[in-house]
């Protein structure tokens, strides 16, 4: 083959690629989002019918919410779903964040050992069941990665007026997941989502020890990455997730959405 067929062929190979590429990126939809989303299975269990619906593939990114946050503070993700309503705030006042939408909600609950050396079974008050976990020097464990659930966990600790720094405090900068898994191991104390709590249960030495407190609320946005900050980004995709992800179909998927028979997350867009 001569030279110049060659330069042509390898040519045609370039602009090929070239057109893959630029395809698969406007198919590619990039999502960063929680490790509680992630490991309870709701994602596994919504995206396959996005695709169905929409032909979007989905990237999920599973990191705590301040992490997952940065990243589309960065503009490395097309959108987030996060749950720590003080820093989502923060996000799109900044202007980082557009089209802020409620998507769904559960709870957050204090686990423990069956024994509950710090006899915190039954309390209502969560702040004061940490207070007695803190003066007993019980072990906790916490998340310690800036996540919404150690943001909740934060905030509870200063409204118990109790300083996170007791000898069994132990701060592991892990998921939720492994976290539960720690405190089992320990037999320690730490606080969870409700939806990784049902997911990992079967396998922990752990129960329910405190749940129901109105502060531990835990609510989930999604929201956009601003198209005006970062115009390369998948916006048209990105609003394609977050329109079908509050549309009835999938609302009602994420109601029907169970684990060992019990619901994980109450739809509430709207």
């Amino acid at each position: 083959m001569s030279s110049m067929k060659i330069t042509k062929a390898f040519a045609l190979v370039s602009i090929l690629l070239s057109v893959s590429a630029s395809i698969s990126a406007a198919e590619l939809v990039r999502l960063a989002t929680t490790t509680s989303t992630y490991h309870s299975g709701l994602l596994d269990f919504l995206l396959p019918e996005f695709k169905k619906d929409t032909g979007y593939d989905v990237q999920v990114l599973a990191a705590g919410t301040g992490k997952a946050l940065k990243m589309g503070e960065n503009g490395d993700v097309d959108l987030v779903m996060t749950h720590a309503p003080n820093a989502e705030a923060n996000f799109v006042d900044k202007g980082y964040g557009v089209l802020p939408r409620g998507l769904m909600y559960n709870d957050f609950v204090l686990v423990g050992p069956i024994s509950d050396p710090a006899k915190v079974k039954g309390i209502n008050d969560v702040t004061a069941a940490l207070a007695k976990v803190a003066e007993t020097d019980g072990h906790f464990v916490s998340r310690g990665d800036d996540s919404g659930t150690h943001k909740k966990e934060l905030l509870l600790w200063q409204a118990a007026s109790v300083k996170p720094e007791f000898s069994a405090y132990k701060a592991v900068g892990q998921g939720m997941g492994p976290t539960l898994t720690m405190a089992n191991e320990i037999q320690g104390y730490t606080l969870t989502d409700r939806g990784t709590w049902l997911a990992y249960q079967s396998k922990l030495e752990l129960g329910v020890l405190v749940e129901g407190d109105k502060r531990l609320f835990n609510p989930y946005q999604v929201i956009l990455i601003n198209p005006s900050r970062y115009p390369d980004l998948n916006y048209q995709g990105a609003k394609e997730l977050s329109d079908w992800l509050v549309n009835p179909k999938a609302q009602a998927m994420i109601n029907d959405f169970k684990v060992n028979g019990q619901q994980l997350f109450v739809a509430d867009a709207g």
